[in-house]
């Protein structure tokens, strides 16, 4: 970066008043900092790496306090980042901000295919981190094995399940898709039987797969009792909610089965607990009924829960979870975005497959397109229904989809009204007590932001991360009070305000 954008980033951290995913802050006024490990490895291990500012104290409200040297600085960061595993090559740049030297250090982020970067001396396991927030956190055993599974090609779907054998399988099933398969290709149906259960990883050595057990099996779950859809009906707008009985799930069901047989049920589930609106077609004056959400989209999200979930023995214990609540529907599966897929690509160019065989055995039954056409098909039929576009998250080992009802449709008719009071609200702050570097508009845009940030039950604290405040009780008084009070934002929990698990979602 150049000096003038150096300048520049530092007021930003100032004005903000706190470290960000992207930028980690240390004073270096009486010499460098002795464990910038952890800093290296969570930088280089996210798209996009961060920067390290020197010469900044976060204890003295990053006022610039300069470093001690900055030429020696450079040469023991550039020490500590070799002893990184791969060697990390920093970007220095030094500029002067009020007779004080500052120095930045641009850490890249790495290629996925060399994930994770970890420190040598202590060794992956230990040396591995991620960044959360503005906290360098070590990684998981799951999130380490996520990239090492993608850098080796690791197919779990086709892994031997050393506990069945044959008579585990649907034999009536299975001769039916290898008859599909073979109808279409010559050469192999010529071959004996179990070789093309072999070609098709399928079985080996007279033991079924993954992929064989969970397309064909009698029962699956009789030897991977968590790979379930575990599905509910919620009273309220989070976990935990109770109605006047104290009653938490208005229904409550474990789907089990194959794939195919689950993404039915599920489905069923779904369509028996969603709420149906008669319409008068204006033209032809015929009743047509209108589900809640789209069963379209519900069907692809759930599918892709299922095809593309991590089958892995790490997650072996893990279901996945359809829970319906009264504004929303969230699907979560273990297993957060493979290879370079991430959320800002989502739908838009062809990803990598984490099931390639189970994928592919799904088209050749017709259960799957594998023409990676279900996210812009959620977004399209949501779209159509003049409902909200679909939410995606990946967080750590976690994917989530979530689907918002008509009932929450009036966030886009009241964002004229929202922005009015936004502008209100702003009017009446300074902009060092509300932390941001923007004026009249755009900070109404940043207000209409939060609000629809809280579209879903947000803590206290995530609420403080997503503004980049580092103070809980400074967001509370000039955030979240302020929103209590004129009615944009409601407790989930009003009757014990100060509670651990109070929520604040928008009215």
């Amino acid at each position: 970066m150049t000096g003038a954008e150096l300048q520049e980033l530092v007021g930003q951290v100032q004005k903000r008043g706190a470290e960000t995913r992207g930028v980690e802050v240390k004073s270096a006024h009486a010499g460098c900092p002795k464990r910038l490990y952890d800093t290296l490895s969570a930088f280089s291990n996210q798209d996009g790496g961060g920067v390290i500012l020197f010469g900044i104290d976060e204890q003295s409200g990053y006022r610039v306090v300069g470093v001690y040297d900055p030429q020696d600085l450079q040469k023991r960061i550039n020490e500590q980042c070799k002893q990184m595993i791969p060697v990390v090559r920093p970007l220095f740049t030094v500029e002067v901000i009020g007779e004080q030297a500052v120095v930045s250090a641009e850490i890249p982020g790495i290629d996925i295919s060399d994930r994770p970067c970890y420190y040598g001396g202590v060794g992956r396991v230990r040396g591995s981190y991620i960044r959360i927030g503005d906290s360098d956190e070590p990684m998981s055993e799951y999130e380490i094995y996520s990239f090492e599974a993608f850098r080796k090609k690791y197919e779990d779907d086709i892994r031997i399940v050393e506990q069945a054998d044959m008579s585990a399988v649907d034999t009536e099933k299975l001769t039916q898709y290898v008859e599909s398969i073979t109808a279409r290709n010559q050469k192999m149906s010529a071959l004996p039987d179990f070789k093309i259960l072999r070609f098709l990883n399928l079985a080996a050595d007279g033991k079924p797969t993954l992929a064989c057990i969970l397309l064909f099996s009698l029962y699956p779950q009789m030897f991977y009792p968590q790979y379930t859809v575990n599905a509910a009906v919620v009273f309220g707008y989070e976990k935990g909610s109770v109605n006047d009985e104290g009653v938490r799930f208005l229904d409550n069901r474990r789907i089990e089965g194959t794939i195919e047989e689950m993404l039915n049920e599920t489905l069923m589930f779904l369509r028996k607990n969603m709420k149906m609106r008669t319409i008068i077609d204006q033209d032809t004056g015929r009743r047509v009924d209108k589900s809640e959400y789209p069963v379209i989209a519900l069907r692809e999200a759930v599918l892709n829960a299922l095809v593309h979930r991590d089958y892995s023995i790490h997650t072996q214990g893990m279901p996945i979870e359809v829970i319906m609540y009264q504004n929303r529907v969230e699907i979560r599966n273990p297993g957060g975005l493979y290879g370079r897929l991430t959320i800002d690509n989502l739908g838009k160019v062809q990803p990598d497959t984490r099931n390639p065989v189970l994928a592919r055995a799904l088209e050749f039954l017709g259960i799957v397109e594998n023409r990676y056409s279900g996210i812009p098909t959620m977004r399209r039929v949501f779209q159509l229904a003049g409902l909200p576009e679909p939410r995606f998250e990946d967080s750590r080992g976690e994917f989530a989809v979530t689907f918002f009802n008509s009932s929450d449709q009036q966030i886009s008719d009241s964002r004229r009204s929202d922005s009015r009071t936004a502008r209100a609200f702003y009017d009446n702050s300074s902009v060092s007590d509300l932390g941001f570097g923007y004026v009249g508009e755009r900070q109404a845009n940043k207000f209409d932001a939060l609000l629809d940030f809280c579209r879903l039950p947000r803590s206290r604290n995530e609420i403080a991360d997503f503004l980049g405040v580092a103070t809980v009780h400074w967001v509370m008084v000039h955030y979240i009070n302020p929103l209590l009070q004129d009615g944009s934002l409601i407790m989930t929990r009003p009757e014990v305000p100060k509670s651990k698990l109070q929520r604040y979602i928008r009215t």
